[in-house]
């Protein structure tokens, strides 16, 4: 073949293909410029977005990063079991999931840091668990549907010796058992 040919042929090849990608999704419409503006058919697959992100994420709300059901752990302050104002839109996310799906179920896992004695900071650590289960059922999440268990200053995140150590160990982790 010839080199000029070939050319024709490329150019007629590229032209019809973009005539068939118009000609699928049957909506053609001109810019202002006159140039045509070819729009996609919708996707019939599944899309779930995560709650009150308007991602787009494609997939389990629990697994989207942009939502607020991708934090699963409250932190607390020094010898406190308040959860502090800014984890509350989290817990009521949790809460709403909980909700719309009966079927789910949590644990919520009480920790403390490595000061007090052993039994103090079980008890804390169970304290710090319920605040978050009294604020997950007072938004919307079934009783049944979470559970508690302290592990107190057992099961630290950083053993090390220290105010920024002991802050990531005064937490609650929501663990889900079932999606």
């Amino acid at each position: 073949m010839s080199l000029r040919l070939t050319k024709y042929l490329a150019i007629f090849t590229a032209a019809a293909l973009l005539a068939g990608c118009a000609a699928i999704t049957g909506e053609e419409d001109t810019g202002a410029e006159g140039a045509a503006v070819i729009e996609s058919a919708p996707s019939t697959e599944p899309t779930t977005t995560g709650m009150g992100t308007g991602t787009g994420y494609v997939g389990d709300p629990l697994d989207d990063p942009n939502s607020l059901l991708s934090t699963r752990v409250v932190y607390f302050d020094f010898d406190r079991s308040d959860v502090r104002p800014e984890d509350r839109k989290v817990l009521e996310a949790h809460a709403r999931f909980l909700a719309e799906q009966p079927g789910a179920q949590v644990s919520l896992e009480g920790h403390a840091d490595e000061r007090g004695t052993r039994e103090y900071n079980l008890a804390l650590g169970e304290r710090r668990a319920n605040a978050v289960r009294s604020m997950m059922t007072l938004s919307g999440a079934s009783g049944q549907q979470t559970r508690t268990v302290s592990y107190g200053e057992e099961n630290p995140v950083d053993p090390s010796h220290n105010e920024a150590a002991w802050a990531l160990n005064r937490r609650v982790e929501i663990i889900y058992l079932t999606r």
